[in-house]
């Protein structure tokens, strides 16, 4: 191993966000060049589930739809600093800001159920205080500060209710009239006051009841809220009763003050959950509910069933592709993780709830990792496979390490130099779709094989690769997926049995995904509301987006007035990661291209009303590049995108109930020169998205050079 005065050469397998937050942290200026770094990635791009490419047309085409949140403070700034670092040495790119590459997307829809057939629940969301990546003030990520800010949305949500049944309610200002109670003790003898028969039967009285809340949560004295004999959750109860009575009696025509109601008696039950389980006093937090589903939970704490299959719920299981093995009638997600990503959700989102990307996320994240990484010096060995991680022999006394690391060299580059993997579009450096043959021994006959660098049946090499520790690496940070570890990491699983328990517990899933561009916009077509992010729809494709924004970032000489992505959960065939052939492959993209065609010819007009004619899905407004000849009809979905993510590289990390203690920390260096990077790792937030994988990223830095100080990842709190 290396000593203090020589650098660390790190080898960094996986070319995922988690991977490159790692490099990122590693190679910052104040190690004063440490660190080493190296970069192994199968195929020409980096990315993993969040790569994309420039295909026809130079459309953008992604595994899914991508979207940022507000709360994403560790992922903006990484980017916010990578945009700013590469700006001072590439400012001719068009995308010089963060400001350009994300824009806010306050815009959400959720869709209900009814017997006459589906509508929408739209909010637009008012910008938050501040922007995603400022530096932290105060301590808003605490249970107790969440609780407080549930309550204080509770009163709003209340008093919206008590104003759409009774304007007079509002006006006479009933429950302000009173004078506020004035300290624990006077709280605690009004509601008690309040609570005196037993329920809250008038608008008044519910209205009176938020108004005692809002001062408990103020004070948020011990004595008021410990334990479900407390007075607040005595008074919490009495709400819940309230709640479904309200329910119950509402007419389904009236949707906008049921659709209130629901998410009234949801947070009820999450503070009466919250209150009863102690969450605010466990050192365990939202964790100590995660053997529960959430539905599940919310169930045992009051919620009614007109509320758990409301839109709004159906959207988070859809947001978290929350389906054990991808059964769409088998939705599971363990509840503190629910609880803790929707409370960030929504109490804590800076600038917008949701952020979207001025191109593909390549373009827009890992093109301006690449270019800055390489400015700092890291090597990148593209057409690298990993086949292997070889452990040390066991000896008494002495803790095991990773002593060579195997690949397969996919390709090799023509005249030995460094593959060149970025093309330029309109000024953007992108990811091509397809590697450049050009830069490749052998490359045409590769092109006319069609090697799939990416697909997991792909065996052929042009040669091997062997590192061996001390001589090619010290540290290795291993940022493949779960799914691939059993292929690759065989030795670890059957030295550690917290790693075999890992990968058993430890869940992933299929997912499907298809783009449209289209002639028309989704006005046009009869959407009567603003661009928006969509969710809890109709399966097979339960969320829509409309990135119609991507236009004037394509070179479509057709006409493009609106695109169009969908997304799902994809049944899982192959059973967590299994075998994965060219046939099975094959066999699920033309799953997914007729889930694609029944869905446009069976439920898109619900969308776009305009799109059907006479019962058909209009097949001509699908915009063609070029002077491709293709009659209407569903054979026209093939001059479009779509794909399924069978592999083991882009299945979808679960949050599955009872799974999140078999995560491993990137911290737990079990093997004494390996931390490992990926959102399946234990990072605090625990889910499958980006800001869990830069958190991971930044957690396995840790382990190695001790920077970042675990204080300064926001919203790390495991012990």
């Amino acid at each position: 191993m290396a000593n203090l005065n020589e650098p660390v050469n790190v080898a960094v397998v996986g070319g995922g966000c988690a991977s490159l937050a790692a490099a990122f942290e590693l190679t910052r200026p104040e190690h004063m060049g440490r660190y080493q770094v190296t970069v192994y990635q199968m195929g020409w791009r980096l990315g993993g589930k969040g790569a994309s490419g420039r295909g026809v047309a130079e459309r953008v085409e992604e595994h899914g739809l991508h979207l940022w949140m507000g709360f994403y403070e560790n992922a903006f700034r990484l980017m916010r600093e990578c945009y700013a670092e590469r700006n001072q040495a590439s400012p001719n790119s068009r995308f010089a800001t963060w400001h350009d590459a994300f824009k806010p997307a306050p815009d959400v829809g959720v869709t209900d159920r009814s017997p006459d057939g589906w509508s929408f629940w739209m909010a637009h969301f008012p910008p938050g205080k501040g922007e995603p990546g400022d530096p932290a003030s105060g301590d808003p990520l605490t249970i107790s500060a969440y609780l407080r800010q549930a309550v204080m949305l509770i009163v709003e949500l209340l008093r919206s209710a008590g104003a759409m049944e009774t304007a007079k309610a509002v006006e006479t200002g009933s429950a302000a009239a009173r004078p506020a109670p004035s300290g624990p003790e006077a709280l605690t003898s009004a509601i008690s006051a309040l609570l005196r028969y037993g329920q809250l039967a008038t608008t008044a009285a519910v209205l009176e009841a938020s108004e005692l809340l809002r001062q408990a949560a103020e004070a948020f004295s011990p004595q008021l809220f410990s334990g479900i004999a407390s007075p607040v959750a005595q008074l919490i109860e009495g709400l819940s009763v309230a709640a479904r009575r309200h329910l119950a009696s509402l007419v389904e025509d009236d949707r906008e003050l049921r659709r209130v109601w629901q998410v009234i008696d949801i947070i009820l039950a999450i503070l009466r959950g919250s209150i009863r389980c102690g969450l605010a006093l466990d050192p365990r937090g939202f964790d100590a509910i995660n053997d529960y589903d959430w539905r599940e939970w919310l169930r045992m704490n009051g919620a009614s069933e007109q509320a758990l299959d409301s839109g709004f719920m159906r959207g988070i299981y859809d947001l978290a592709f929350a389906f054990e093995d991808g059964d769409i009638t088998r939705p599971r997600l363990a509840a503190g993780v629910a609880l803790r990503g929707a409370m960030r959700m929504f109490f804590t989102y800076r600038g917008s709830l949701f952020w979207r990307m001025s191109a593909g996320m390549g373009d827009v994240v890992f093109a301006p990792l690449y270019q800055v990484l390489k400015q700092r010096g890291v090597r990148f060995e593209f057409f690298h496979r990993l086949r292997n991680v070889g452990l040390s022999a066991q000896r008494a006394g002495e803790s095991a390490y990773v002593e060579t690391l195997e690949f397969d060299v996919q390709a090799k580059v023509s005249g030995g130099g460094e593959y060149q993997p970025l093309i330029d579009v309109n000024h953007v450096p992108s990811w091509p779709s397809q590697p450049d043959y050009a830069q490749l021994v052998d490359g045409s006959a590769m092109a006319r094989s069609g090697r799939a660098f990416e697909g997991a049946w792909e065996h052929r090499r042009a040669g091997v690769k062997k590192l061996r520790v001390s001589r090619d690496f010290d540290f290795v940070v291993l940022g493949v997926s779960v799914a691939v570890l059993p292929e690759v990491a065989g030795e670890l699983i059957e030295r550690e049995q917290r790693w075999r328990e890992m990968v058993s517990h430890v869940k992933t899933v299929p997912t499907q995904a298809f783009q449209l561009w289209m002639r028309e916009s989704v006005a046009e077509l009869g959407w009567p509301h603003p661009p928006a992010n969509l969710s809890g729809f109709v399966e097979p494709f339960d969320t829509w987006a409309d990135m119609s924004h991507l236009i004037p970032e394509e070179g479509w000489k057709d006409p493009v007035r609106c695109i169009a992505y969908f997304c799902s959960v994809l049944p899982d065939a192959a059973q967590n990661g299994g075998a994965v052939t060219e046939k099975f492959h094959r066999e699920r993209r033309e799953e997914v291209r007729a889930n694609a065609v029944e869905f446009l010819s069976t439920s898109a007009g619900v969308l776009w009303p305009r799109a059907i004619r006479e019962g058909e899905f209009r097949w001509e407004i699908l915009a063609v590049e070029g002077k491709q000849a293709v009659r209407p009809g569903p054979q026209l979905l093939d001059t479009q995108f779509w794909t399924a993510n069978v592999n083991p590289t882009d299945r979808y990390v679960q949050s599955l109930p009872g799974s999140t203690g078999y995560r491993i920390s990137p911290l737990d260096m079990t093997f004494d020169n390996l931390t490992i990077a990926g959102d399946w790792t234990a990072t605090g937030l625990d889910s499958g998205c980006i800001e869990s994988a830069v958190m991971s990223g930044q957690l396995a830095a840790h382990a190695i050079s001790g920077k970042p100080e675990l204080r300064d990842i926001v919203g790390y709190d495991h012990p």
